[in-house]
């Protein structure tokens, strides 16, 4: 195995003959001596929590440190994404390291003494705000990553472009697109272009490790609205209206069908929920008209497509059963992220730089979860991999998990998720 993996590493096009440069006591040294900074910066973070496409505190503190640091930085990139460019001593490739920003209308139930009391707007109404996802311990360790590696920047081979990204969960009410892709459009990934991108996740798991997979790791998200139009009457009369609350839920009976008996899970896990149903507004009237809601996650693009259109099919013809009309649209959150396989193996020994062999796996199961870096992915090759963030001797399995109201990360793994970024962007520049 250990001759296979050196092959592996010989013969893929991100291997290379260059020594490392900076030893990994040196990066020990520096991140430990940042520690208390980015746990600082974390619980500033997280008691000061925004919304996708609003997060201006957020950016403007990113933006300071960046320029005390003597980065170059560009503002206002997908409305409040800030990148910053260390250009090292040294000519050589360029390479990505990527934060996500924003939080969720979440009300926050955790004891930290930093808690999260914030508000925002949301979809209209003024909504609780949450980091319950991580994205405040994700800007930390890439702040503090950028300090490390702004201190061996005579050494550095190459140029390190940091992005620092809005409204990863979404794209808000009456914004075409969330942040990666808009941050794209606007050149984050021009001027200069990286070879490579590179991110990671906290969420429950083994605390320090990390873990992640080539090819299809986390789950392309579609947006699924299906409108149901019928005609309203007296629910005592229905045979002289068009029910949709019948065909509504004949709708969500034939999904959970499709996808269960048309699909084999064993090669191309396919989920597919109907997480609304709004109609009506008296019990005794038959409305007119049903909206629903869902979400759509698959790990391959040509079942996804088929999906999508034998459901399509299936809405109409069930809506025709009742004489009602169905309007179907798909809107595409996330792409898959799909780790580039040759990236995936050159990447392993360097994360086992950062925490140990034993701690790094590179088979780790495909989620279902969705992630917008797929975006970035697309365009350059990339590696995505998760960092285990639950308290010590608590079971993963048991760890509120993100996007709850209990979600927490162990600030024990913060150096961890700083020193694989340094070692990533400096083993990837090394080479």
């Amino acid at each position: 195995m250990a001759f296979i993996t050196a092959l592996s590493l010989l013969l893929s096009p991100f291997a290379g003959a260059g020594s490392a440069h900076v030893p990994v006591s040196e990066v020990d040294h520096a991140v430990t001596a940042e520690l208390s900074q980015v746990i600082a910066w974390r619980r500033d973070l997280h008691a000061h929590p925004e919304l996708g496409f609003a997060e201006t505190r957020t950016a403007a503190l990113v933006e300071a440190h960046l320029r005390g640091l003597g980065f170059e930085v560009r503002t206002g990139v997908a409305h409040t994404g800030v990148i910053g460019i260390l250009r090292g001593g040294r000519p050589g490739r360029v390479v990505a390291l990527r934060a996500d920003m924003d939080a969720l209308p979440v009300r926050e139930e955790t004891d930290l003494s930093f808690a999260s009391t914030a508000t925002g707007l949301y979809m209209g109404n003024t909504v609780p705000v949450a980091h319950a996802c991580g994205h405040d311990a994700h800007v930390a360790m890439l702040m503090g990553a950028a300090e490390v590696l702004s201190t061996m920047k005579a050494r550095l081979h190459g140029t390190v472009v940091f992005i620092f990204q809005p409204a990863e969960e979404g794209a808000p009410p009456g914004e075409p697109k969330g942040g990666a892709a808009l941050m794209i459009d606007e050149g984050a990934l021009r001027d200069p272009r990286p070879e490579a991108v590179f991110g990671l996740h906290v969420v429950p798991g083994k605390p320090g490790t990390l873990f992640y997979r080539p090819r299809g790791f986390m789950a392309a998200s579609d947006r699924v609205d299906i409108v149901l139009q019928g005609r309203q009457t007296h629910a005592a009369l229905p045979w002289k209206g068009v029910d949709v609350i019948s065909a509504s839920a004949d709708v969500v009976q034939t999904i959970n069908s499709l996808t269960a008996r048309t699909i084999d899970p064993t090669t191309t896990p396919t989920v597919f929920t109907i997480a609304t149903v709004q109609a009506g507004v008296r019990y005794n009237i038959m409305p007119d008209r049903a909206v629903l809601s869902g979400t759509l996650r698959t790990f391959d693009t040509a079942e996804r497509d088929d999906v999508v259109r034998r459901v399509g099919h299936a809405v109409d013809n069930v809506a025709a059963n009742y004489g009602a009309t169905a309007e179907f649209s798909v809107h595409q959150n996330a792409a898959l992220v799909f780790n580039n396989e040759a990236l995936s193996v050159w990447l392993a020994p360097v994360l086992a730089e950062a925490v140990g062999v034993a701690a790094v796996r590179s088979d780790a199961s495909p989620t279902t979860i969705a992630e917008d870096f797929s975006f970035f992915s697309r365009e350059i090759p990339g590696v995505f991999y998760h960092l285990g963030a639950s308290k010590e001797g608590v079971d993963p399995a048991t760890s509120p998990p993100n996007h709850s109201p209990g979600f927490d990360v162990n600030e024990a793994v913060l150096p961890v998720g700083v020193k694989a970024h340094v070692l990533t962007a400096l083993r990837f520049l090394e080479r």
